[in-house]
């Protein structure tokens, strides 16, 4: 052996695990470790911690709320910025034409889509948490901020009477007004929305988005590109049709639609169809490819450069009547306050709007986040939101979050922070400033065939439907739900639908939570499922539930019949029928019908008036029965005589396993204090075990411990509770002598005598004496 060595020796054998501790109940365990005391600080000490200020502190928190000061002192110059100009430029031709063409779905001058595509990205850039968002209009967003749009300056408003060369009148519509009052309504919107979002940030409720599951958001996506396709349609058919808004709206405007198929522009028509066929086949290119393409074929620009090179060459609008953008105007409009007034009319869609940008905004960002490894500060993102919509809102901008495909092309094209944000916000500024004009005999159905062909990503979301059915209905459920509410009701109702349908479903599963008796396997301290495995044992006496929910008042039944399947017997009908067994017993034994002798209770020949039709378990008669005046202690597993059907108990023990169950209500503590009492009327004692220690404190609060029911009912396993019901039983039967206790039996019809002779009387009293005597 080298000098130091080790001696050699059995090698352990780490596939097995011993441990040889003392049975822990909660009071022993506590006791043994000494448990701390947790004091909740006073108010004051809050109100004083979070108003205490030092230099670090606030240093921090400046950080926070700018997260530019954490990112950019560390910036490669050298490393990444040709990347971000490249990306920058990309994403900046990208966000110039789709805020052109999401203009039309929020249905004011496309214009105003410039604007919402630049201003977003100025605030943003020191705001935001994620390096990658490419901020401004997405089509989902901008068809909610249409639809309050829409159903506030409808054209209906704005009609005037004009009168022609032959003196009849015409109706017109005066576009101008109506344009001019549609931009306030979406600048008032936007405003709103940042306004909520900014609160929503303040009061630090980001955790309001896990409520919108990714099924539900699936659903409502799908159902919005579908709302936008159809928006879409009748301007690459350029059919003019009413603007429809709120329930079923969408099949009134489809049906418009086909009732005038017959006015369709020809010239508009090709020039969509070709737009959609080409953008998605390049896309395809470019999802296939991207390996092998350093930069994304930017499709959209080159389509839309294209297109109005031949509009413009073959003056589509003069020969063919098409529709074309005709003006977007050059440089910005001063800032405007929003109109407060109309807060009132707008809050209920302001409020869905704000939460449905967020959500998708910060599912991006976690994608790209979790990509590139680093993290993204949910609260922070709601007040970078707010703070963008409030600004973009004073310059007639609309709602801002994130698009898929730009934020896509910025993070493929090599983008590494938001400076390639910035450098894209230039971009759409040139275009702002200089190049506007020059896309004015662009055709108004091609930008809507850009919108089209950009929603295949969430038509094909579709296909993830089967997949959720088979891994789980309810989730399935919840898409379809979400999606054929949010098609019929419309984006804001279908949304809120689709979120109530979706807690309603966790409702339900909660009420009908899964649950089980359990059994040991040989030689472990394992539990499981008895009907899940064949070698399980039940420990002889004792049943064990789980019930693998939290327990509250919507599930309480389930925990009651859940019980009832496990131990076999309802604990109420048996203590019922055990007083009734006992009050006809009493009564016989009164009358001289039965003898009580040493050796238990016997008939004394003559008719037994006990044995009759058993009667309803809820008789009054029954259930009013005094029980310390009956209450005797009787071996209820013989044969009685008496013709009553006492379920029979084959258990002495009951074991609650908690470990599924993370909060208890008020009601739900009620009804276990009330199960335990009820099991142990009928000598069942009940035990609760693998328990979390918030549910000893609930069960604390809630007055559940008395003197009867006291902690050392509650152990840290279900294995510590079965030994030390196996301990107690051994114990009881070796000191338990059987001494004064009488059962009940009817062995023979021949009378037995009592050893001791005497009259009737005497020996009534004899029997009261022993009854007496017996009685708890």
């Amino acid at each position: 052996m080298a000098a130091g060595g080790r001696q050699p020796g059995p090698m352990p054998d780490l596939g097995r695990y011993v441990v040889a501790r003392p049975i822990y109940s909660e009071p022993a365990f506590e006791e043994e470790n000494k448990k701390r005391a947790h004091l909740q600080p006073t108010l004051r000490e809050r109100v004083q911690g979070a108003c205490s200020c030092s230099r670090k502190k606030a240093f921090q928190i400046t950080k926070s709320f700018l997260p530019i000061l954490e990112w950019l002192p560390k910036y490669r110059i050298k490393e990444w910025i040709v990347s971000d100009i490249i990306s920058g430029v990309s994403t900046g031709l990208v966000a110039t034409l789709q805020g052109l063409a999401f203009a039309l779905l929020v249905a004011v001058p496309l214009g105003y889509g410039l604007y919402s595509a630049f201003f977003p990205l100025l605030t943003y850039f020191f705001l935001g948490t994620s390096r990658h968002l490419s901020v401004g209009p997405f089509p989902v967003v901008s068809l909610m901020v249409g639809s309050v749009v829409l159903s506030m300056a409808p054209d209906d408003k704005f009609h005037i009477m004009s009168s022609n060369a032959t003196g009849l009148n015409k109706t017109l519509i005066d576009t101008a007004s109506r344009d001019a009052q549609r931009v306030v309504i979406a600048s008032t919107l936007t405003f709103l929305v940042g306004i909520i979002q900014l609160v929503f940030g303040a009061l630090q409720i980001g955790f309001i988005v896990r409520y919108l599951a990714d099924p539900l958001v699936g659903g409502f996506t799908t159902a919005a590109a579908f709302q936008v396709f159809v928006s879409q349609l009748k301007i690459v058919l350029n059919v003019s049709t009413k603007n429809y808004n709120g329930i079923l709206s969408i099949i009134y405007t489809l049906i418009e639609i086909f009732q005038r198929i017959g006015t369709t522009n020809i010239a508009d028509l090709i020039a969509g169809l070709l737009t959609i066929f080409v953008c998605m086949v390049v896309k395809e290119i470019n999802d296939r490819f991207k390996h092998k393409i350093p930069v994304p074929i930017p499709i959209e620009v080159i389509v839309t450069i294209v297109a109005t090179g031949i509009s413009y060459a073959a003056d589509l609008e003069k020969k063919y009547n098409a529709g074309i953008v005709k003006s977007i105007p050059r440089g910005f409009l001063p800032p405007e306050p929003p109109a407060v007034s109309m807060f009132s009319e707008m809050i209920a869609a302001a409020f869905s709007i704000a939460v449905v940008a967020y959500a998708i905004a910060v599912s991006v960002a976690k994608v790209y986040a979790t990509k590139h490894d680093y993290s993204i500060d949910g609260n922070q993102e709601f007040i970078a939101y707010g703070i963008s919509n409030v600004f973009a809102g004073a310059f007639s901008c609309f709602v801002a979050t994130t698009a898929l495909s730009r934020t896509a092309v910025q993070e493929s094209t090599g983008g590494k922070t938001q400076v390639a944000s910035i450098i894209s916000a230039g971009i759409v500024l040139i275009a702002i400033v200089a190049l506007g004009k020059l896309l004015e005999p662009l055709q108004k159905s091609v930008l809507a065939a850009v919108v089209i062909a950009n929603l295949k990503g969430m038509f094909m979301q579709v296909f993830d439907v089967p997949r959720l059915w088979r891994q789980n209905k309810a989730d399935a459920m919840i898409w379809i739900f979400t999606c054929v509410a949010s098609i019929i009701l419309g984006l804001d109702l279908g949304l809120l639908a689709g979120l109530v349908f979706g807690l309603l479903t966790v409702v339900v599963r909660v009420q009908f939570p899964s649950w089980g008796g359990l059994g040991n396997v040989p030689g472990t301290d394992l539990y499981k499922n008895v009907k899940d495995y064949k070698t399980v044992v039940e420990p002889e006496g004792v049943k064990i539930l789980r019930f693998s929910s939290p327990i509250f008042y919507a599930n309480i039944d389930g925990l009651k019949s859940s019980l009832k399947s496990t131990v076999g017997f309802d604990a109420v009908r048996v203590h019922n029928k055990r007083l009734k067994a006992l009050r006809m017993i009493q009564k016989l034994i009164k009358k001289g019908k039965l003898k009580a002798t040493k050796n238990g209770i016997s008939d004394s020949g003559a008719t037994n008036e006990a044995f009759e039709s058993d009667e309803d378990l809820d008789d009054p008669e029954d259930l009013n029965i005094p029980t310390k005046e009956v209450e005797i202690h009787v071996d209820w597993n013989s044969e009685l005589p008496v013709k009553v059907n006492v379920p029979r108990v084959p258990i002495h023990s009951l074991i609650f396993d908690f470990g599924g169950v993370s909060f208890l209500d008020v009601v739900a503590v009620r009804t276990m204090k009330m199960i335990v009492k009820e099991f142990e009327r009928i000598d069942v004692t009940v035990y609760i075990a693998s328990h979390q220690d918030n549910i000893i404190t609930k069960l604390e609060q809630c007055g559940f411990f008395d003197d009867n029911i006291r902690k050392d009912i509650f152990f840290l396993t279900v294995h510590d509770a079965v030994l030390y019901i196996q301990h107690e039983m051994m114990h009881r039967d070796i000191q338990d002598p059987i001494f004064e206790k009488i059962s009940l039996m009817q062995e023979s019809k021949e009378p037995i005598d009592f050893t001791e002779t005497g009259n009737l009387d005497d020996e009534l009293d004899v029997q009261e004496e022993a009854m007496r005597r017996l009685a708890s």
